[in-house]
This record gives C-alpha cells, structure tokens and sequence, in this order.
C-alpha cells in the first residue's frame, strides 16, 4: 500500500489510502505547531508514517487529534507518539476522561467545546458533537484559516479517493453508503448539532473517508441534517 498526499487547502494536506473496498483519510495542517488529524489503523502505519515525512519531518509533528475513539481515528497514535517526541494526543475532554488518559501513552491535551488552539499562524477550535455521527465523545476541529472543518465520518463515501479534493455531489454516495450501513446515532440534538457546524460556514469538508469537498459547507451541512430527518419521519 501507498498512501497518497495531496494539498486540498493552502498548507492543509490529504493522506489517502485505499484498502479493498475503502479508503481512510487523514489530515496535515502544516505550521509552526504541525497537526494531524486522524492517524489511520495500526495496519496504515507504516505507509501513514512515509507520507507524513514527504511533507515535514515526523520530529516536526506537535499535535495528533481525532474525532472519537475508534481505530481509523486512532489506533495508530501510539506509534505515532514512538517515531515523533514532540507530539501530544488532542482530544475532547470527554476523550481523554473515558479512555486517552490510559490508552495513549502520552498525556493527551483535552479541548474543552469551543476552546481554540494556536498552531502558529493558523488556529483550530474545538466543536463537540456527542453522538453525530457516534461516540460520546465524538467532535470535530474547524480551521479558521481556510475555512476547513475537520469533518470526520459524517460525509462516508466507499469510492472517490482518486479525487483528492471535489465540488461535485459528496452527499449522494454518502448517504447511499449509509442506506447499507447506517452508523449514525440518530441522538436527539443532532440538528442543533449540525446547524452549529453549519453556521461556522466551512469551505472545505476534509471528510475521513472518500474526497474532500470545496463549496458551501454550511448548505450541503443542512442538506445532510435534513437527510437525517426524513429518516425520522
């Protein structure tokens, strides 16, 4: 496997790789305080790990994020922490509570919902999204730079990793994958959820899985809450 790196925003690189049938994204904001987002199963380590130093030296790396604790988020961080010493876990504070504090193996920094950290030029803030699409502790980082919302699995899409960044339709593969696998949680506030990511008025969706997406974030946000609630009705 090779995993592919391609510039979907100013400084703001896609590491893709494709597996039978899928594909796994993560995210490089490159800067004073470099951060990645996602870090790919323990099997993607190896080709995850080659990418990252085509773009900066992994001693580089400061920060590792994720959106919820599951294995394409971050089974592999702590051998990302072993091959880059600089780099600290960043998680929500539900995260660390319930698992990063024994699981990571070095202390993570907990983001309070809302709460905004410098990178250098650039800053990303923290949104807690309980349960959108799953995990307690779920959450996403928006960098107001670019105008980028690190979106995790809400927008899944099985095929289109050939196309790093995109201004097609995302929703529609999305949501058919959905029709076969539905791993939303269907919480209670997942509209007020998705309006508060709506209203940050994204630019680009550096979805997990499939291409980026350039275009009206907060619209094609709205669509998908509105997806949702015909499943409800």
């Amino acid at each position: 496997m090779e995993t592919r790196v391609d510039e979907v925003a100013e400084g703001i690189y896609r590491l893709n790789t494709k597996v039978p049938g899928f594909n796994f994204n993560q995210y490089l904001i490159v800067d004073d305080e470099p951060l990645l987002f996602h870090t790919g199963p323990r099997g993607l380590f190896d080709s995850v790990r080659a990418a990252i130093a085509r773009v900066i030296p992994l001693a580089r790396l400061r920060w590792i994020g994720f959106s919820h604790v599951e294995a394409d988020e971050c089974g592999a961080l702590n051998h990302l922490l072993s091959v880059a010493p600089q780099a600290s876990p960043l998680c929500s504070k539900v995260a660390a509570l319930v698992s990063m504090t024994d699981l990571a193996d070095r202390p993570p920094r907990a983001l309070a919902d809302g709460e905004s950290l410098t990178l250098g030029r650039r800053s990303v803030t923290w949104l807690d999204a309980p349960h959108v699409p799953h995990g307690w502790e779920c959450g996403y980082l928006f960098e107001r730079e670019t105008r980028t919302l690190l979106c995790g699995d809400l927008f899944t899409q099985a095929g289109g990793s050939d196309v790093p960044l995109t201004e097609g339709d995302i929703l529609g593969p999305s949501e058919a994958f959905r029709a076969e696998m539905d791993y939303f949680a269907h919480g209670r506030r997942q509209d007020a959820i998705l309006e508060r990511l709506a209203s940050t008025q994204p630019t680009t969706l550096a979805c997990m899985h499939g291409s980026a997406w350039r275009g009206d974030g907060g619209a094609l946000l709205r669509a998908l809450a509105a997806a949702l609630e015909r499943d409800v009705h």
